[in-house]
């Protein structure tokens, strides 16, 4: 016999959970929340006590009449103002901030003069304003802090900030004492994308990197200057593992490892010196594609152009059995999963996360999340483009990516 227990919240544990899935809204539904609440009869009943108005230096889009569309913008974009970077909200949902009168308000509930729609309704109000000025505070502080990334757009210079780190910078605010964590700020930040200056979406957490991320940006920007050093003669072979971790040390300050090398090396799935140095190995056949984006919905619609191309889909989420002197280059091949090729990149990259696609392995590793898409535009020969970086593929790595089920 199974006695029944008390599934009854406490008050503060219940506003926990009430704020934490507020955090979590998504910006679309977040903006229709807010914009519902303000046209709402209980909002203009209490409009005596509350006065709306924009947070502090908040700056609102103003180009045109009507405000861009959330999905296909995000939170904002970054504009580049006096040589600094500012952050330009696109909703003034966004941006809104009420000013209570709690003196009043405190005198109606006294005299039971507020109905539970009401109080619902201040509620929200306390909840829009939690939510907008941490957003607010965390935009403000990345723009002093990765300044120098949002200004030019290079990896290079973002600043290490661990997540944990801004929590604490938050936490000096008093108005956000009460309000910021690190599980608060990482359910905020994963639904928050915004515009850099160049137009490009980008998710909100690229500005919290963490420093094997900028390793990774390091060893793969020492690997594209390899074929120049080549050529200039300053080299005579690809640089070898043991040689990016003495460049890291000299020119970052980093101390790596070799094996570290390696293993950052194999996480970009960049071949070793050997296979770097062949002229057909698949490093040298994917030049000029774009940088690595995470594969939502969100990017694709917003970042990837509807032209012709070719595309590459990476994820780690595939194992294999392999021998142990194969290990190393079944990591770099497994993490590319699948070559492809289109007339439209954005209108195929968005069936692949439909699943509408008729590739049951992709569908069951895309649905897995944590893909990432690079892709090349181009305005020709696409199918003949998909076939070259095939077969360069398969000489790298001997053996097809997991999920191309047959050759182009």
């Amino acid at each position: 016999m199974t006695s029944k227990t008390n599934c009854k919240l406490d008050a503060a544990t219940l506003g926990k959970i009430v704020f934490a899935r507020f955090l979590s809204l998504p910006l679309k539904t977040y903006d229709r929340c807010v914009e519902k609440t303000e046209a709402s009869p209980c909002f203009q009943i209490l409009h005596p006590y509350v006065k709306a108005s924009v947070l502090d230096r908040a700056v609102l889009y103003e180009d045109s009449p009507e405000y861009p569309s959330v999905s296909a913008g995000g939170l904002g974009e970054i504009c580049l103002l006096a040589g600094r970077p500012e952050f330009v909200y696109y909703r003034p949902s966004f941006v809104r901030e009420y000013h209570l009168d709690e003196s009043a308000i405190g005198q109606l509930r006294q005299a039971h003069a507020l109905s539970r729609k009401l109080a619902a309704t201040i509620h929200r109000l306390h909840l829009i304003n939690h939510r907008n000025r941490m957003t607010h505070a965390l935009i403000r502080t990345l723009l002093d802090v990765q300044a120098d990334y949002l200004m030019s757009g290079d990896p290079m210079t973002l600043a290490t900030l661990p997540q944990i780190h801004m929590v604490r910078i938050l936490l000096e605010r008093a108005d956000l004492l009460k309000v910021a964590d690190a599980s608060r700020l990482s359910r905020l930040v994963r639904g928050l994308s915004f515009r850099m200056a160049d137009g490009k979406l980008q998710p909100l957490s690229t500005l919290f990197p963490s420093e094997r991320l900028l390793n990774c940006h390091r060893v793969d920007a020492l690997i594209k200057r390899e074929k120049s050093l080549l050529m200039e003669g300053r080299i005579e072979h690809p640089l070898s593992d043991a040689a990016i971790a003495a460049l890291l040390a000299q020119q970052w300050g980093v101390s790596l490892s070799r094996r570290s090398v390696t293993a950052v090396r194999h996480y970009l799935a960049i071949p070793d010196r050997r296979r770097r140095a062949g002229k057909e190995d698949y490093l040298a056949a994917t030049e000029g594609f774009s940088p690595l984006l995470m594969m939502t919905q969100q990017s694709v619609s917003g970042s990837i152009p509807s032209h012709p191309g070719v595309y590459e889909i990476r994820s780690s989420v595939l194992r294999e059995e392999t021998d142990p002197q194969d290990a190393a280059l079944a990591a770099e091949r497994t993490r590319i999963v699948y070559i492809g090729s289109t007339r439209n990149l954005r209108k195929r990259l968005a069936d692949h996360l439909r699943c509408n696609n008729g590739n049951v392995l992709l569908s069951d590793l895309l649905a897995g999340g944590g893909a990432r898409v690079r892709y090349r535009a181009v305005s020709t020969n696409w199918r003949l483009l998909e076939r070259q970086l095939y077969h360069a593929f398969c000489e790298t790595f001997g053996a097809p990516p997991p999920c191309n089920r047959m050759s182009p």
